[in-house]
């Protein structure tokens, strides 16, 4: 076995188990998340029963009469719900009333009534005024019988006279728990796949040495006009994206088990919503009003995701790339107006206007007018988003003897101490003064990468006088 292939099957191995790692912690992570969330909505309803119980309690003795027919009529009602992959027909949700003594006064499901329960922790805690919470089996020998127990007592003026303690099976999210490990051990698999893909193709690469002559020389013979500033400039970009690859392969630099991370914590909170509402939805006494706000929040939350996932894309793909596939000349002055035009209707939907001025009227610099025009659109859109209406936003162009300066101006409230450092990182987002919302977090990030593939540079700062100022710096194009 050759040193290169040790030094693969390494890489790949610590690629392996970097991502079984990631996924065990996030599977494993998964049940006692639905744990959380389950018994968070018991400890409501466990003190929702003790409010009931407490308006019949005379004189510190309880009275549990109409607790019976109530269960009763709801355990025979007939329903149908599909709530994603579970078809739930009937009420699961059992309730138990105990005494101050902790023996059991009345049980929904009828087989503990007259038990001594003051030695389980949800009974003896609450008696105590403490949170009492436990989980049990049915069945001692099966671990699918388990059921989790919140406690609330039940008061007579300043006394704990009783305890109501209400239950629910594991068994009945447990579907929703086994979902979501099986999609995310495919998501897994996917990635274990894509990265063993990705390792060939490096290897390939690794062992082709004159690839980078190869690929300068094609560009050579598609050029219609040779400059030798030219040539130099792209030999220096091939050489360092050349250099830059080998670095990456050789030191295994993870960038999968970054994104899978970054996008886990990013789409984790419209998750939770998502799984929140959803939950929600399986009340069948829900009013029609409420289960469509539910329905417009699960909608908008997975838009959400959906705009993340289409980003990060773009992103990696445009960070795989180490040399301009498309380059050509760009009049800078008629190009920003260009763009300004095209951002006219973002910027009138929320009463803002934007004035190109031109201070380099000739300025020309090399690059691909698609993604230059992507990177200034969204310094562009982020102007506008942090403006308030009535106010201008204004582009500038300016060029100095090599070097061209285009400057995105707005009057917002600018960048908080805190947020300069951290700007152009992936995820990172401001929320807007309009709407309070944030945005993906990749704009900024898509924008830096478009710079340096470009030779130029960006930054944002706040500007004299308030507001925001971005600079994207390009290379002006060499004459003759």
């Amino acid at each position: 076995m050759t040193q290169r292939t040790r030094i693969f099957i390494g890489i790949l191995l610590i690629y392996t188990i970097g991502i079984a790692f990631l996924l065990y912690r996030v599977v494993a992570d998964i049940d006692p998340r639905y744990r959380e969330s389950a018994e968070e909505s018991l400890v409501e309803t466990s003190h929702l029963m003790a409010s009931l119980v407490e308006q019949d309690v005379i004189a510190g003795a309880l009275n549990t009469a109409r607790l019976e027919p109530l269960f009763r009529s709801v355990y025979a009602r007939q329903f149908s719900a599909q709530i994603y992959n579970l078809h739930k027909t009937q009420v699961e949700l059992r309730v138990y009333v105990t005494d101050r003594t902790g023996r059991v006064v009345f049980d929904s499901t009828g087989r503990q009534l007259g038990h001594d329960y003051s030695r389980w922790p949800d009974v003896a805690r609450s008696l105590a005024g403490e949170y009492g919470a436990r989980t049990s089996r049915d069945v001692a020998s099966d671990p699918r019988s388990s059921v989790m127990y919140v406690g609330a007592p039940i008061r007579w003026g300043e006394e704990i006279v009783g305890v109501v303690s209400v239950g629910k099976p594991v068994q009945s999210f447990g579907q929703f728990v086994e979902d979501a490990r099986a999609r995310t051990l495919w998501v897994g698999v996917g990635s274990a796949f894509a990265l063993l893909v990705l390792a060939i193709i490096m290897s390939v690469w690794l062992v082709r040495p004159f690839g980078l002559i190869s690929d300068y020389w094609k560009w050579v013979r598609s050029q219609p006009r040779l400059s030798v500033s030219r040539m130099v400039r792209h030999a220096v970009d091939v050489l360092r994206g050349g250099i830059g690859e080998m670095r990456d392969a050789l030191t295994g630099r993870n960038y999968v088990a970054d994104y899978v991370q970054n996008f886990t914590h990013e789409v984790k909170s419209p998750l939770s919503a998502i799984r929140g509402a959803a939950e929600l939805l399986q009340e069948p006494s829900m009013p029609q009003a409420q289960r469509e706000h539910f329905l417009v929040n699960i909608t908008r939350e997975t838009q959400r995701i959906q705009e993340i996932v289409d980003r990060m894309m773009e992103l990696t793909a445009l960070e795989a790339r180490r040399t301009l596939d498309r380059v050509e000349p760009i009049a800078l002055a008629g190009f920003l107006q260009d763009v300004a035009g095209s951002a006219g209707a973002a910027a009138s939907a929320r009463a803002v206007s934007v004035r190109v001025a031109i201070d380099a009227p000739f300025a020309t610099t090399e690059g691909d007018p698609f993604l230059l025009r992507r990177a200034v659109s969204n310094l562009l859109e982020n102007a506008i988003a942090f403006s308030p209406p009535g106010r201008e936003v204004v582009v500038t162009l300016q060029a100095s003897a090599r070097l061209a300066r285009i400057t995105v101006r707005d009057r917002g409230p600018g960048i908080p101490d805190y947020a300069e450092d951290k700007v152009f990182e992936k995820f990172y987002s401001l929320a807007r003064p309009h709407s309070h919302k944030k945005s993906t977090g990749l704009g900024l990030a898509f924008v830096k990468e478009i710079a340096g593939l470009h030779r130029g540079h960006v930054e944002l700062v706040n500007g004299p006088g308030g507001g925001a100022l971005a600079t994207l710096t390009l290379p002006l194009a060499a004459r003759g």
